[in-house]
């Protein structure tokens, strides 16, 4: 299982119209092949600021969506109102 976070910086005026791209594609990436989890965050502090939190099967599973036209359709339009370069992590949980 990998989790995939991801921290995007908006121009504040541009958050309205994030908002309504993944309103609009959200349950499109949950019914995605290997999609577990799919949610969004907001910093409490930056209301700006938004992160994903998914659970994928397997990198292969997040790179098969990554290569995606529904990827291909959300990613461009999403990156036209970044204020800022994202962050991206893929982890995996650790039993010890």
């Amino acid at each position: 299982m990998i989790i995939r976070i991801v921290r995007m910086t908006f121009q504040p005026e541009k958050t309205a119209a994030f908002l309504d791209i993944f309103r609009n594609s959200k349950d499109k990436i949950r019914a995605f092949d290997g999609c577990h989890h799919v949610e969004l965050l907001q910093d409490v502090d930056q209301p700006n600021v938004y992160s994903t939190y998914s659970h994928w099967e397997s990198v292969e599973h997040l790179n098969t969506y990554r290569d995606s036209e529904l990827f291909g359709q959300v990613w461009p339009a999403t990156k036209k109102l970044f204020a800022e370069k994202p962050q991206a992590w893929s982890l995996q949980k650790v039993t010890v």
